[in-house]
C-alpha cells in the first residue's frame, strides 16, 4: 500500500495477522510432535533389535551343545536296533561298523555321518562355551577331531568278516577303505580320549571335583575296550560306546552349569 502525504511517498508494508501467526504455530506444534513420534518409534526399534541380538547367542550355544549330547545316544541307538533285524548280525563277533555293509548299509552310512555333523556341532558350541581358557582351546578341537573320524567312516566301509553280510567269510582280509576306516577310528578315539583330560580342568574349575577326577580315568575305559578288540568284539564296542556316553555327560555337566550361572539373580 502506498501513502501519499507531502512530496514524500511511503511504502507500508503489511502487518502479519493473527490467524497467519496461530497457523505458523500449529505447524510447528505438528513438526516437533511428528519428529518426537519418529525419534521415540526408532528408539523403541533399536531397543528391541538390540535385545533380540543378545538373545541367539546363548540359544546358538546351547542347540550346539545339545547337538553334541544326542551323537553319542543318537548313533549307539541306531546302530542297536540294526544289529537286532539286520539278518547274520552277532553282536559279539561283528562290530557296529560293519553295519554300514550290505544293501541296507545306507542307514548305518547315514548315522556315521549324522552322528558326525552333531559332534561338529557340540565341538562349536563347547568352544563358545569354555571361552578358549589355558588349555580348554583344545577341548572342542580334538572334539571336532573326534567327529571327523566319523565322517571318515561315512566315507571309508569297514570291511566283511565274522560272517556278516550273510555270506561274508569268517576271516577277510584287510582293504585300503578298510585300512583307512580302523585307522581314522583309531585317531579319533585317540583324540577324544585327550579331550576328557583336557575337560577336567574346567569342569574342576567349576568346582566338579568328582567330575573332574572321573574325566581322567575315563580314557582308561575306552582305551581298554580297544585293547581286547582282538579277542572280544563286545569289549570293542562297550569301549567305544561308554567314550560317546561319557562325551554326553560331560557336555549336559557343563552346560547345566551355564544354565545355572545365567539364572537371574546370579
Amino acid at each position: 500500500m502506498t501513502q501519499t502525504l507531502g512530496a514524500r511517498t511511503h511504502t507500508v508494508r503489511p502487518t502479519d495477522t493473527p490467524q497467519a501467526e496461530g497457523t505458523r504455530s500449529t505447524q510447528s506444534t505438528q513438526s516437533t510432535q511428528s519428529t518426537q513420534s519418529t525419534q521415540s518409534t526408532q528408539s523403541t526399534q533399536g531397543t528391541q533389535g538390540a535385545q533380540a541380538a543378545q538373545v541367539p547367542p546363548r540359544t546358538a550355544k546351547r542347540g550346539l551343545l545339545i547337538g553334541g549330547m544326542v551323537a553319542g545316544p543318537l548313533f549307539l541307538g541306531v546302530a542297536t536296533v540294526q544289529g537286532l533285524v539286520r539278518d547274520g548280525y552277532d553282536f559279539t563277533r561283528n562290530a557296529f561298523s560293519q553295519l554300514a555293509l550290505g544293501g541296507p548299509g545306507w542307514v548305518q552310512t547315514a548315522n556315521f555321518a549324522l552322528t558326525a555333523v552333531l559332534l561338529l556341532a557340540g565341538a562349536s558350541g563347547l568352544r563358545r562355551l569354555l571361552g578358549g581358557g589355558a588349555g580348554e582351546r583344545w577341548a572342542p578341537v580334538l572334539i571336532a577331531v573326534f567327529g571327523a573320524s566319523f565322517l571318515a567312516a561315512a566315507a571309508f566301509h569297514a570291511d566283511a568278516g565274522a560272517g556278516f553280510p550273510v555270506g561274508s567269510p569268517e576271516t577277510g582280509t584287510l582293504s585300503g577303505h578298510g585300512a583307512v576306516h580302523m585307522f581314522s577310528g583309531m585317531i579319533g578315539y585317540l583324540a577324544l580320549c585327550a579331550a576328557f583330560v583336557v575337560l577336567a580342568r574346567p569342569l574342576a574349575a567349576r568346582g566338579h571335583k568328582g567330575w573332574a577326577l572321573a574325566s581322567r580315568l575315563a580314557p582308561a575305559l575306552v582305551l581298554a575296550g580297544f585293547a581286547a578288540s582282538g579277542s572280544h568284539v563286545l569289549a570293542f564296542t562297550a569301549g567305544a560306546g561308554f567314550g560317546l556316553c561319557w562325551l554326553t555327560a560331560v557336555t549336559a555337566r557343563l552346560l547345566a552349569g551355564t544354565v545355572t550361572d545365567e539364572r537371574p539373580g546370579r
